[in-house]
């Protein structure tokens, strides 16, 4: 299980159900039951009742669900009482993270606190204001690279390896989530907001594991995998790891 970076010191932890590490809540994915008895993802931690955590990764997920391990640590977390767990819950966690990281993007861009094209990211960069930067799956090794020099020279990392982000998505499925049209790449030029959007990216990140999030999207995209930071650790507040 991954140990997210979280600045608050007395941040609530919980422990995975599957391998009993604790970590702090908001790194880990909640799971309720619905009345009927279905085992659900509660990516936002907010359904009624008893709540199960898990830290782990998709595969490793699958994997204890397919030796029934997933079904004992079930069972011990919710008392014994009847589950009815989908053959698809892997998916459908994903499917969550990557719904809640979009929203919180699409939430920051409503706020201004997000900007788009490369034009306005490069000023934005090199007046030293970006604090996070992201590309869709599909976008150009050319046009990422300048932007990620841009970068470095605005935040006074010449020669370091601070770089943006290929998110597991390509640019119509970015575009949708930000209700703009054709957003190639984007960039946070506040430091919570940096901080918010990459708590919900690494959170989604780590559970579909490296392998899966360099796997090309619906548009036959490919990108690279998560580093260890997404924002720029030279930022201070925006400072993130995954």
């Amino acid at each position: 299980m991954r140990s997210p970076r979280n600045d608050t010191a007395h941040a609530p932890e919980r422990s995975c159900i599957l391998t009993r590490e604790a970590g702090p809540q908001g790194g880990l994915v909640r799971l309720a039951v619905s009345p009927d008895g279905q085992v659900l993802p509660d990516v936002r931690g907010k359904a009624p009742g008893r709540g199960a955590w898990i830290g782990v990764t998709r595969a490793e997920l699958e994997t204890a669900q397919a030796k029934g391990k997933l079904k004992g640590a079930l069972a011990r977390a919710f008392k014994g009482a009847p589950l009815d767990i989908p053959d698809d819950l892997g998916t459908r966690i994903a499917d969550q993270l990557q719904r809640h990281a979009l929203d919180r993007l699409g939430l920051e861009a409503k706020a201004g606190n997000l900007v788009i094209g490369a034009e306005r990211i490069d000023t934005a960069a090199r007046k030293g204001q970006l604090h996070l930067l992201l590309h869709a799956a599909d976008a150009g090794a050319d046009g990422a690279g300048k932007l990620a020099q841009a970068w470095r020279v605005g935040s006074d990392r010449e020669g370091s390896d601070l770089k943006g982000l290929a998110l597991p998505i390509g640019r119509t499925t970015l575009s949708l989530a930000l209700g703009r049209e054709n957003v190639v790449h984007a960039g946070l030029t506040d430091a919570q907001a940096a901080r918010r959007v990459s708590d919900a990216l690494s959170r989604w990140l780590h559970f579909i594991g490296p392998e899966r999030a360099a796997e090309p999207c619906a548009e036959d995209a490919q990108g690279p995998s998560a580093p260890d930071t997404l924002a720029d650790p030279g930022r201070g507040p925006a400072q993130t790891g995954l």
